[in-house]
């Protein structure tokens, strides 16, 4: 409860949204070379890229091209990318921007062990960049790839209850915030967020007053999605003890465990960590029978909120990372 609030955007966020927004543009062109050019002009040589199992650490300076955007680019024919969230904000004196939507493309090559289905191919994708003078130097990527394997037929664990599929962006398009908001609107959306964040994991579930009755929780591949308050609390609290302890370990002696960045832009509100959540598996999961292994979930979301409560959300898990630490290899299991 005593953890630093969120932060929000400030006039550097909007300068870094608007380099970051014309680097994007680029991506439209269908060129992959000049993606490759530009990304070479944006990204720091020394910037630490990251993105989802099985990818982890990629090369830096140019890792987010050659071990990321170029592999999915070769595996999709006519490879594009639309992007419904482009936002950003600063944490504890650093700044972020951040993005989500869905590469697309016919899926007609293998794609990081995962083999083609020679159909169309939606891969949802979450991007958090770290921004100095203009430049990224630190950048997470999360990749929906258990949500790929789902849709093309060979998930090798049991499914969730709840929605697997493609997701839309936000109902009032109007997530790609490239102009300056309003401060007093983005601090409300991060303390509202934060607010209902804090009493995650809570016996009485004290987070359900902060959501919109007809919510909406866009959740990642194996959990999920789910519609209505009622029907997200059905899946939110078996979840969560499914990993005894879940939360940031601190009552178990572990540290750095807690958000990369989290702030306000508007009505949206984002938040990432690679080590987010901690917890011991002590429940199944996915057909996975209790391992008793700690696990360090790779966690992201964005939310939008309106008049006063969180109405839509969306959330990435790193599920091929989180099932790995409980023994089941998924890329592995599709060789």
């Amino acid at each position: 409860m005593n953890r630093p609030p969120m932060g929000i955007a400030t006039p550097t966020s909007f300068q870094n949204k608007t380099i970051y927004a014309n680097y994007l543009q680029y991506f439209d062109g269908l060129s992959i070379q000049d993606i490759e050019t530009q990304t070479k002009k944006i990204f720091s040589k020394t910037a630490k890229i990251n993105a989802s199992h099985p990818v982890n650490e990629a090369q830096d300076g140019t890792g987010y091209f050659t071990d990321v955007i170029w592999p999915i680019s070769q595996a999709f024919g006519g490879f594009s990318r639309q992007n419904y969230i482009v936002i950003g904000g600063e944490y504890l004196g650093t700044e972020w921007v951040t993005s989500t939507g869905y590469f697309y493309g016919h899926f007609e090559n293998p794609l990081f062990g995962i083999p083609p289905s020679n159909k169309m191919a939606f891969l949802r994708f979450g991007e958090f960049h770290k921004m100095e003078e203009g430049n990224i130097v630190e950048t997470y990527v999360y990749l929906g790839l258990a949500e790929l394997i789902i849709a093309i037929g060979k998930w090798p664990l049991a499914l969730s209850q709840g929605y697997e599929g493609v997701v839309p962006g936000p109902a009032t398009h109007d997530g790609v915030l490239i102009n300056e908001s309003n401060p007093k609107t983005s601090r409300a959306s991060a303390d509202l967020v934060e607010g209902m964040l804090k009493r995650l994991a809570t016996e009485n579930a004290e987070w359900k007053p902060y959501w919109d009755n007809n919510m909406v929780w866009y959740g990642p591949g194996g959990l999920g999605t789910y519609a209505t308050v009622e029907a997200f609390d059905k899946f939110q609290r078996p979840f969560e003890k499914t990993f005894s302890g879940w939360g940031d370990g601190k009552e178990d002696g572990i540290s750095g465990v807690g958000a990369d960045c989290k702030a306000g832009d508007g009505d949206y509100a984002f938040l990432h960590g690679w080590k987010m959540i901690t917890g011991v598996h002590v429940n199944p999961f996915l057909g996975i029978e209790p391992t008793g292994n700690r696990v360090f979930m790779r966690d992201c979301d964005w939310w939008r909120c309106s008049n006063g409560k969180i109405i839509e959300n969306w959330c990435m898990l790193d599920t091929l990372h989180l099932v790995k630490q409980l023994g089941v290899d998924v890329i592995a299991e599709l060789s």
